[in-house]
């Protein structure tokens, strides 16, 4: 029961902080969508599109948040605990999305350099970097073990990679009149960002499709069963995530026809080596007679 209280405490911790990065969002958003319209600069402008994007992203993964704390209702046996991977998936397809934007905008004005006012991009940039390191340092801890979390971390965190390649670039065309260097970093950091979204949707697309979990090997855990003493043999096996914490297991454990009550042993002994070895919280075993040959069992 502790540990429960405990994940909806961090549960609560980190909806309260994704709404305070939100207002972080919106408000860089707009800064910089006028210092872009202000100054000339492109890249401040596509900075407050990816800002804003990363403020709808927080509002979905705040939704989602809520969501999946709801209790389990006869309608959805497993509660809304998916909403998060959804939210995952959603996130980091608009990221995706917006990579693909920059990475455009970037080219173009690589072939079509225009005057911009250096001065006024590197005051409002530096105060995006700001408001972003803020917000990813407020949502570092919730991206450890939670998809959705991360998946609105990494939008922050490449709004404030995003953030230093506009001062960057403000500083190249204050100092030197090199306008080229700005999309150039643009071009990078979309390439990056788009890489570390891909692979957030691929995890996210994995658990959607009732995938192994990545750090378990379905063989060992068949042998490790195997080697249980009254243990025949271990089929059907079903192996499942249904969110980025929850594992759920499902087998068919054949054993020497015995009385219903002998089997108790086994079960919380197999019970024990899921959940010590492999991290797996919720078990379902369907015991059946069958034929140990084996001296062993």
């Amino acid at each position: 029961m502790s540990g429960h209280h405990h994940h909806d405490q961090d549960e609560n911790i980190s909806g309260a902080r994704l709404l305070a990065t939100m207002l972080l969002n919106f408000a860089i958003t707009v800064i910089e969508i006028i210092g872009g319209l202000l100054s000339g600069s492109l890249s401040l402008i596509s900075d407050a599109l990816h800002n804003f994007s990363d403020g709808i992203a927080i509002i979905i993964s705040y939704i989602a948040l809520h969501l999946s704390m709801k209790p389990r209702t006869s309608q959805y046996t497993f509660g809304l605990k998916r909403a998060q991977i959804l939210a995952a998936v959603i996130n980091s397809a608009v990221l995706l999305a917006v990579c693909i934007y920059l990475l455009r905008e970037a080219f173009d004005k690589l072939l079509h350099p225009q005057p911009v006012d250096g001065g006024l991009m590197l005051i409002v940039a530096s105060f995006g970097l700001i408001a972003n390191l803020v917000g990813t340092w407020l949502l570092h801890r919730g991206s450890k073990n939670n998809l959705n979390i991360r998946s609105a971390y990494l939008h922050l965190l490449s709004d404030a990679v995003s953030s230093i390649a506009v001062i960057l670039g403000a500083l190249a065309i204050k100092l030197f009149g090199l306008t080229w260097i700005d999309p150039l970093l643009s071009i990078v950091i979309a390439i990056y960002v788009g890489w570390e979204s891909w692979k957030i949707i691929q995890t996210a697309v994995d658990v959607l499709m009732l995938k192994v979990p990545g750090n378990i090997t379905l063989e060992e855990l068949e042998s490790k069963l195997a080697e249980l003493p009254g243990v025949c043999d271990a089929h059907h096996i079903h192996l499942w995530q249904v969110d980025d914490r929850d594992i759920h297991f499902e087998a068919h454990i054949a054993v020497d026809d015995a009385l219903l009550s002998a089997t108790a042993p086994i079960a919380v002994q197999i019970e024990q080596i899921l959940h010590d070895d492999f991290g797996i919280n919720h078990v379902t075993l369907q015991f059946e007679a069958g034929s140990c040959l084996t001296g062993n069992h």
